[in-house]
């Protein structure tokens, strides 16, 4: 059995069967989905090697979840975005960037449900419900989380980098006659100069 306030082990067996080490009993992935919408913390360990799995299987919770019939929840353009940012160099701020976006709309979002609330209690035309204070809210929350996320790339990009310095195609042009000529003339001049203050 854990102890209070460290999260429940959750094993998974080779046969793909998780066991509640908490509960002593059998689970499935729609159980562990209930434990997360809960607040249950756990985590998920190979029964065979003790490695830490919870990452795997969380998002095959997700792929579960987004397969059932109308719970489709991640844009395809948000899932394009996702997949185009594996082995890019702005990689390691993505995992923090989602991570404060969803701790910042978990914060509002009993906000905006007492809103919605108060909107479903009186009679309000559904056509207008999109003009209402709590899609502007997640309008405006959306709004910071883009700027947060501008503002962490171009603190990245600004890291200096060597860049390689193009090598000169041509050869530097050798000064003509003509120039050498003007040049002794103007050192004769200063000279000349140079002759006069001294005396």
């Amino acid at each position: 059995m854990p102890a209070k306030g460290d999260p429940v082990i959750i094993k998974k067996y080779a046969n793909r069967r998780l066991y509640n080490t908490g509960t002593s009993t059998y689970v499935t992935l729609e159980d562990l989905a209930e434990m997360v919408k809960r607040g249950e913390e756990f985590t998920v360990q190979d029964a065979k090697t003790g490695d830490d799995i919870t990452h795997p299987v969380l998002t095959q919770i997700i792929f579960e979840l987004e397969n059932k019939n109308g719970q489709a929840m991640l844009p395809i353009a948000f899932l394009r975005q996702v997949i185009a940012f594996y082995g890019d160099q702005m990689q390691m701020i993505v995992p923090s960037f989602l991570e404060q976006s969803m701790m910042a709309f978990s914060k509002e979002q009993e906000r905006f449900r007492d809103q919605m609330n108060s909107l479903n209690k009186t009679s309000v035309n559904p056509m207008n419900v999109m003009a209402m204070p709590p899609m502007k809210a997640i309008e405006e929350q959306t709004r910071r989380n883009m700027e947060m996320f501008q503002n962490a790339m171009r603190m990245f990009t600004t890291f200096p980098t060597a860049t390689p310095q193009p090598e000169p195609t041509e050869a530097p042009a050798k000064p003509s006659a003509d120039d050498l000529s003007e040049l002794k003339d103007q050192i004769s001049a200063m000279q000349k100069k140079l002759d006069a203050l001294n005396r």
